[in-house]
């Protein structure tokens, strides 16, 4: 579908758009690159879009265009709406905007999914929040979630914290709640001079499809625990990191067939997973 709205950088000029670093904004206005994120998740036109912070509406316009059932946006950023309200105008309404914070959102009740549609998240998200809007659809207890993919923008530092393997320097807590029960990948690499205003690190796209869990039984609280736990001292062997857990950190280890003497990066995501099905055992069992 061709777009036929003014330039982004119109739009920003005309409703005085200019990125605030306290909304964590920075804007695309290349749309063809916005269509190209776009069509990361394939083929859109039975889904219903959940998009954080859209600013003046890049990566919304290339998500229409790519053909979303429909588009709902959380924006903060009250300038915006206008220029968003133009968007919905243009595509006949399918684009719905709601004003506040998408860390406080119930995402299911704004979308509000009919049968047959697909729910999914495509955000350039502001970097203000983005980790923590990750964790959070991440950390649902109800699994498989609501939705059937994750698109998102991020620095590119934390996309490498995301899809990072054990032994490498990135590889931390994002990885292992991230691969879980999740397949992750960098999807597109964005440079800094794509955004205005451009920022100073390089920034990344990473997809994110739910599978079924390692392991079902799992207690996402024991896991979140066990991982915060081991790479909160990531340098020191596991069984110094682990002590602070309310159970033995050396049987616990033994338990799983764990060598002690490992650190947390040394770990595979499997492992955390063992470890913590050990740990609830255990806590379970004193």
């Amino acid at each position: 579908m061709t777009d036929t709205l003014p330039p982004l950088r119109d739009v920003i000029r005309e409703y005085d758009l200019r990125a605030k670093k306290s909304f964590g904004q920075n804007f695309l206005l290349d749309l063809n690159l916005t269509r190209k994120i776009a069509r990361i998740p394939g083929d859109i036109c039975d889904s219903v879009i959940y998009e954080v912070g859209p600013g003046p509406g890049g990566l919304t316009r290339g998500l229409l265009a790519e053909g979303a059932k429909r588009v709902v946006a959380v924006e903060m950023d009250p300038r915006c709406l206008d220029a968003l309200a133009d968007i919905s105008a243009a595509y006949d309404g399918r684009l719905t905007v709601h004003q506040g914070d998408a860390l406080k959102m119930d995402e299911q009740e704004l979308l509000a999914a009919t049968e047959g549609e697909k729910m999914r998240i495509a955000s350039n998200l502001p970097y203000n929040v983005g980790t923590l809007l990750l964790i959070k659809w991440l950390t649902l207890d109800e699994w498989k979630p609501w939705f059937a993919s994750l698109t998102l923008m991020f620095q590119r530092e934390v996309a490498d914290r995301i899809v990072a393997q054990p032994r490498t320097k990135a590889y931390g807590r994002l990885s292992v709640l991230a691969q879980w029960r999740g397949k992750v990948r960098i999807a597109l690499n964005v440079p800094a001079a794509a955004f205005t205003p451009p920022p100073k690190v390089a920034s990344a796209v990473i997809h994110y499809e739910p599978t079924d869990p390692i392991d079902p039984d799992v207690k996402l609280k024991d896991l979140e625990l066990v991982v915060e736990k081991a790479f909160g001292q990531r340098r020191k062997m596991l069984r110094a990191s682990l002590k602070s857990l309310p159970v033995n950190a050396q049987e616990l280890l033994a338990m799983a067939e764990i060598e002690e003497t490992k650190r947390a990066e040394d770990l595979p995501v499997e492992d955390f997973v063992r470890l913590a099905k050990c740990y609830g055992a255990m806590k379970s069992n004193p």
